[in-house]
């Protein structure tokens, strides 16, 4: 379908490539500013304690310190931290600086001096004394009668039930799920439990923050949503929108992990105080546990089916803790069932969730959003029905998941669509993936065949399905903006953040492939509050189809103006013209030309004309991506190491603009899943402290510990999106996980439902099998 296409559907270079690879100033740390102080934050060293007195005068005596903040010096205005669309849905329970403290890391004063040394020496100098309390840090145990009350402050907002810690709850029902399962012939029930995950982006979070000439605040900042975070920083300091300017420059990696104001607005206190540029940068300790987390879950699933293999009801309930704060509670949980569920075609499913606060690291967007916890079980226990019914996972797939031209009822009843409209499934490459994963890894030759092997050695392959969403539907829209120049390339306003992932490029191709210009010729701007049109920002992954549906009405816009304009330098009508390699030519045997820049220098110096037009886009529907991923492991009985050996990964994107960057998306994003099955975890001690916070004793898979990867990008057409493109940067990350853990089964035999699957948990696994069967054979 690509083959069609000059620019789109091709693997050009990225047009931030040359900056990147030269090292030229382009991250958020890549200036300094005369005059720039250095913040740094005091953060609690308790997990929940109320600040009885605190005395900051030797710290503001220090010489070289410039500003001292504690809650008494700036505004209490409640909000979240988490980049959402106005009105946020999200509870109104955090506070710039407060008189309690709600998790070890959190706030407690800041300050700016002129070096790191001295504002080190000036944390050390305020002195504070705390009324400890009683943490609350089993999630199990938050909704307990008489479990302290994280949040008993009477400002915050939007809490479902501040007294029983709950910070929201969820129930939604398609169907009648006990009907289901009174026609079922086969009902399994089973619990699943996921970790802590941190985001661990190369470059942290970092702001540096100033005031312009007009006594604007300036705030350069690694953010995904630069509008939304212009918007909060002014909620926060009480400062109009038109006083507040973010500039979002290249992001060192973002994963939804910056889809937060975590910086902006205690910076922007300390400048506003100080009237000096101010710069706070997490160290890479205070980012894993000051920053954010993926939620972990306790997920129980049931499902019922016939003896065909015919899933006849779904019911997942599912215990959260969002941490401290509710930033992003009940949004990533409604994914875990909306965007999960849905994956089967059974008529009655039901979702129920709580999200608790509990005095632990606050947890917030992370690629997949809801989703890996909720496939980690869906598909795990998928896997155990199709081996309970005698049925090929493979086939049970085939049998049961979701079609094209079906209606998605549940994702309507979680909030998305327009006006509750249920999701039709318009493009669906699921099938194609499902074959074409399988073939890579050898499906048929191997499932079933590891576990006869001899010595400790046993191999075994697993599968997984899953999809995911293209924008919140209804809510996340875009803008963009293109003007001509004298040379005939266009400048390309977009509100969009590259977040690392290319989508600069991405919306490049878009404008050249609409105008009609090779992409050299778009020279773009993204993601400057004072010269981009408004967008949401990078998340839910949305950039490809909303943003880059903005860029392609803007480009059609601007392309009719050029070839209105060439129609009369022409002399020949407007139908007759088309614009390909940088002209307009008549499509007519007699063929006529003008070049891009002849069309531009007589706009802007005969008929005294700007070429030039926006436009915005949003979708009523969400489009969702599909995946099938297929994991062989190698498993040592001996020690219970688990080797992936091989990750196939098929995915339905739609039309890939540019395919080689896509590629890298999938790969990036099944590094995270890897890492997410087999060795992340941010581990907490009894007081609430993490113990791992650093590269060495938090285990990420690096390059040298990848197994081997194939890649299938499967193409269909999707009529939502820009020239048939669907998201691609969460999908993949959704299926290592229960692909590995069914690996483990078909190689082994024994089944791991918690996270990470470490050697123990295999070995305690085997053993108890084991002894399963001495005692089984002692009865007989």
């Amino acid at each position: 379908m690509s083959g069609r296409h000059s620019v789109v559907g091709r693997n050009l270079r990225k047009v931030d490539g040359f900056k990147l690879v030269t090292g030229a100033s382009a991250f958020t740390d890549d200036i300094h500013l005369p005059g720039m102080l250095c913040g740094k934050i005091l953060p609690s060293p308790h997990a929940h304690a109320r600040i009885r007195r605190i005395d900051a005068g030797k710290a503001r005596a220090l010489p070289g310190v410039h500003a001292v903040l504690t809650y008494r010096d700036v505004p209490r205005v409640p909000h979240t931290t988490a980049g959402q669309a106005w009105p946020e849905p999200s509870p109104y329970d955090t506070y710039l600086l407060d008189s309690k403290v709600r998790f070890v890391g959190d706030r407690v004063a800041a300050v700016a001096a002129e070096t790191r040394a001295i504002a080190e020496r000036a944390l050390r100098l305020i002195e504070v004394e705390y009324e400890v309390l009683p943490p609350v840090l089993d999630m199990e145990q938050a909704m307990a009668p008489g479990a302290p009350v994280i949040h008993d402050e009477p400002e915050s907002t939007k809490i479902y039930d501040a007294s029983r810690n709950l910070a929201g709850h969820i129930l939604r029902e398609i169907g009648n799920v006990q009907e289901g399962f009174r026609e079922a012939d086969v009902i399994i029930e089973r619990e699943y439990r996921t970790q802590r995950q941190q985001h661990c982006p190369i470059e942290p979070h970092v702001t540096i923050c100033w005031l312009d000439e007009n006594n604007r605040l300036v705030i350069r900042t690694s953010t995904q949503v630069p509008y939304h975070t212009r918007r909060q920083v002014a909620q926060i300091l009480e400062l109009p929108v038109s006083r507040v300017h973010v500039i979002k420059p290249r992001i060192g990696g973002g994963f939804g992990g910056k889809q937060e104001m975590l910086l902006e607005d205690i910076c922007g206190a300390l400048t506003l105080a100080s009237r000096r540029p101010v710069k706070i940068e997490y160290t890479r300790e205070e980012e894993f546990y000051m920053a954010r987390t993926r939620h972990p879950q306790i997920l129980r699933l049931k499902m019922g089916a016939r003896r065909d293999g015919t899933i006849l009801a779904s019911h997942m309930r599912v215990l959260a803790t969002t941490g401290a704060y509710g930033s992003h509670s009940a949004t990533v949980q409604g994914n875990t069932g909306s965007k999960v569920l849905p994956l089967y075609r059974a008529p009655h499913m039901r979702f129920e969730c709580d999200v608790v606060y509990t005095n632990a690291p606050v947890a917030g967007a992370f690629r997949g959003y809801g989703c890996p916890q909720g496939f980690f079980a869906q598909e795990t226990l998928a896997d155990e029905l199709a081996h309970e019914l005698g049925i090929d996972p493979l086939e049970f797939h085939r049998r049961n998941v979701i079609r094209l031209g079906d209606v998605d009822k549940l994702s309507a009843q979680l909030g998305e669509g327009k006006e509750g409209l249920p999701r039709v499934i318009r493009s669906c490459g699921l099938p194609e993936c499902m074959e074409r994963g399988a073939a890579a890894i050898g499906w048929e030759k191997k499932r079933g065949a590891g576990r006869s092997g001899s010595g400790n050695l046993k191999r075994g392959v697993g599968m997984a399905c899953t999809m995911q969403g293209s924008g919140i539907a209804g809510i996340d829209w875009a803008s963009a903006f293109l003007k001509m120049n004298e040379d005939g390339s266009f400048t390309l306003l977009a509100g969009a953040s590259d977040v690392g992932g290319g989508a600069d490029t991405v919306l490049a191709q878009i404008a050249a492939e609409t105008l009609g210009v090779t992409l050299d010729k778009i020279v773009i701007t993204s993601g400057d509050t004072d010269f981009t049109p408004f967008d949401v920002g990078a998340y839910a992954s949305s950039t490809t189809i909303i943003s880059g549906g903005a860029v392609r009405k803007a480009a059609a816009k601007v392309r009719a103006q050029v070839l209105e304009l060439a129609s009369k330098m022409l002399g020949e009508p407007v139908e007759k013209l088309d614009c390909a390699g940088n002209e307009v030519f008549t499509v007519c045997e007699c063929r006529k030309a003008v070049t891009m820049t002849d069309v531009a220098l007589q706009a802007l110096y005969k008929e005294k004309l700007q070429i030039m037009d926006g436009a915005s886009h949003f979708n009523t529907d969400s489009p969702p991506p599909f995946c099938a991923t297929f994991a062989e492991v190698e498993v040592d009985t001996e020690t219970g190491q688990v080797k992936v050996l091989h990750l196939a990964t098929a995915v339905d994107c739609g039309v890939a603009i540019n395919p080689m960057q896509a590629e890298g998306q999938v790969e990036g994003a099944v590094a995270q899943g890897l890492g997410y099955a087999l060795t992340e975890e941010l581990v907490l001690d009894g007081a609430g402290r993490p113990v791992n916070p650093s590269f060495l004793d938090y285990k990420m898979f690096s390059a040298k510990d990848m197994p081997k990867l194939t890649t299938i990008l499967v193409e269909t057409e999707e009529p939502l999106g820009p020239y048939g493109a669907k998201s691609i940067s969460e999908v993949p990350i959704n299926g290592p996980t229960p692909a590995i853990a069914n690996a483990i089964f078909d190689a082994v035999g024994v089944r791991i439902r918690k996270l990470p699957i470490r050697p123990e948990d295999v070995l305690n696994a085997l053993r108890a099998r084991e002894a399963g069967r001495v005692e089984e054979g002692a009865a007989k």
